[in-house]
């Protein structure tokens, strides 16, 4: 399991987000016993930013029974209830407020926090006082998964992005309560195998990304160097698509991330390399085009629970190196090891 505290650290790069410094001493000072109580310690610091600049405003349309025209008139009840003898009419107009689909999510995830009782009592009574600091005319929408799509579809600024993602990540491990209507109980998302692979993966591409400038960073799709006698036949290769590209003038490193128990497996009582990490990683490396001057190499990485390892081959005549990373360690024992792994 990776140190709560570490969390925060993997999860600001993975939402390629440098962490805040006053936020991060924050973090480290808090006695967190569980993910749940980070993440909610991040949504209210958002929010509380949030609030102290005015939440954001957006257009929303309103419907009411007006004396003066405004927006568009609604024909079939505004007939219906006979208004226009009466001087007055249905009209759909919009009007600018707070009431935005992310606010309502907001006040929703604040709404569910505030009932839970995987949060300390401490805790669920700040949740319920920032929430009790929204405008009125904020209504809560619910904490659902389609409603969080809805708003992953808008263009948000940064925090308000970073505060979905948080939101996001609580809802997932959300369940009911079998035995208390109206209340939620929450798993550790550290337990979801597939989620924290690609937080991992993230991690590591937007930490190179921001904490170093030789290498430009990307995520690239490699073609196979293969031909056939007809050509729609390349169209069944699978997709090569890198976790990482780490690319200068004089070095290319091509870095694959594996979220696994252990980078080693037993096999007929030794232990192993994990073998299709390897072809893939091999795969990458004898597809690349040849550059004059450039040197390329591969990367496996893991987290280190068990054993550390760090194994060095020439695969192909290329360099490749299979290496672990000890996420239990202090935070700036992991910056330094990463940083190290490609000087």
């Amino acid at each position: 399991m990776i140190p709560i505290q570490n969390l925060y650290y993997l999860l600001c790069y993975a939402w390629n987000r440098v962490p805040d410094r006053s936020e991060w001493q924050s973090v480290d000072s808090a006695p967190f016993h569980r993910p749940l109580e980070l993440l909610t310690h991040l949504l209210l610091s958002g929010t509380r930013r949030l609030l102290l600049k005015g939440l954001s405003q957006g257009y929303q349309e309103q419907e009411a029974e007006l004396t003066e025209l405004r927006g568009r008139v609604l024909l079939a009840p505004t007939l219906a209830r006979d208004l226009l003898r009466q001087g007055r009419a249905m009209c759909a107009y919009d009007e600018l407020g707070p009431n935005t689909a992310f606010n309502q999510l907001l006040a929703g995830a604040l709404d569910v926090l505030g009932r839970t009782r995987h949060l300390s009592s401490a805790q669920r009574q700040e949740v319920r006082r920032v929430r009790g600091r929204f405008p009125s005319r904020v209504v809560s929408a619910p904490f659902s998964r389609n409603q969080l799509r809805a708003v992953r579809r808008l263009r948000l600024p940064a925090v308000e992005s970073f505060l979905l993602n948080v939101c996001e990540l609580i809802q997932r491990g959300a369940l009911p309560e079998p035995d208390a209507a109206g209340r939620t109980r929450f798993q550790d998302f550290r337990n979801d195998e597939r989620l924290m692979a690609n937080v991992f993966e993230a991690f590591v591409r937007n930490f190179y990304r921001l904490e170093q400038r030789r290498y430009r960073v990307l995520s690239e799709t490699i073609t196979w160097q293969a031909t056939a006698e007809r050509s729609e036949d390349l169209d069944f290769l699978p997709n090569m698509l890198t976790d990482s590209t780490l690319e200068a003038a004089d070095r290319k490193i091509i870095l694959d991330t594996k979220y696994y128990a252990a980078a080693l497996r037993p096999r007929y009582d030794r232990q192993r390399l994990i073998s299709p990490h390897l072809y893939q990683l091999y795969a990458y490396l004898q597809n690349q085009p040849h550059r004059p001057g450039q040197q390329l190499e591969g990367v496996l990485l893991y987290p280190a629970t068990t054993r550390a390892v760090d194994l060095r081959y020439t695969l192909g005549g290329h360099p490749v190196r299979v290496v672990t990373l000890d996420l239990n360690q202090p935070w700036e024992g992991i910056a330094r090891d990463l940083l190290e792994l490609v000087h």
